[in-house]
């Protein structure tokens, strides 16, 4: 299957002109979000584990402790992974026309367990990277036995889908009348100053990758 292709279960059905498949938008959303939710089903239970990630090409990553009972499990799984990123609250003049602005990737597939010994390297380096950029170079490299200790997980990206909104309220042409304010406020997440460790040796200044910035640039914004 190629990247971008339409299959049934990534068709996207409710709004459908808010739903792409372009995997340059898909990629721009995994990139830019902190968090995300891969979910499967155990033995008849549903699990949902928001966890880190960290994307190489056409694959997502995971990874945690062996002893983690929900990543271990989803190992070998079909899994359901959502990422999503909320833009605004869209204040509409009436209650029934509230919604927000967002942008959302749901990818589906069998997740694998990483386990030639280069592709788990550069996998964790892509989640420090996603993370932070600029601190695998900065930080120690695991060693052997922290590197045996850490459970790595893949997804293709293959079979996925991506849905945004953007723009103001839809509300009804008879409302637009009434004395009721309607826009959108605008949500950002933004990092503070630095914390140091108060058990770092004395005098090391916070290196310029200790930061976090939003891109000011986004694909895909839509307004309807």
């Amino acid at each position: 299957m190629a990247r971008g292709e339409v299959t049934p279960r990534t068709t996207v059905k409710r709004v459908a002109e808010r739903g792409s498949h372009d995997p340059a938008l898909i990629d721009a959303v995994i990139d830019e979000a902190l968090i995300c939710h891969l979910g499967f089903i155990d033995g008849g239970t549903p699990f949902v584990v928001p966890t880190i990630h960290g994307r190489r090409g056409d694959t997502v990553y995971f990874h945690g402790s062996p002893a983690s009972r929900a990543l271990r499990r989803s190992t070998g799984a079909e899994v359901c992974l959502t990422i999503t990123i909320l833009d605004g609250l869209v204040l509409a003049r009436s209650a029934f026309h509230h919604s927000m602005n967002y942008r959302s990737v749901m990818v589906l597939g069998r997740a694998r367990e990483v386990t030639d010994a280069e592709e788990k390297l550069q996998a964790l380096r892509a989640i420090v990277e996603h993370v932070c950029p600029g601190r695998w170079e900065a930080a120690r490299r695991p060693n052997l036995r922290e590197f045996s200790k850490t459970l790595v997980v893949a997804l293709s990206l293959e079979e996925a889908s991506v849905k945004v909104r953007s723009g103001p309220p839809v509300d009804e042409d008879e409302d637009h009348d009434l004395d009721v304010w309607a826009g959108v406020l605008p949500l950002e997440i933004e990092a503070g100053t630095a914390v140091p460790d108060e058990l770092m040796n004395p005098g090391l200044a916070a290196p310029a990758h200790v930061r976090w910035r939003r891109p000011t640039e986004r694909l895909g914004s839509t307004t309807d």
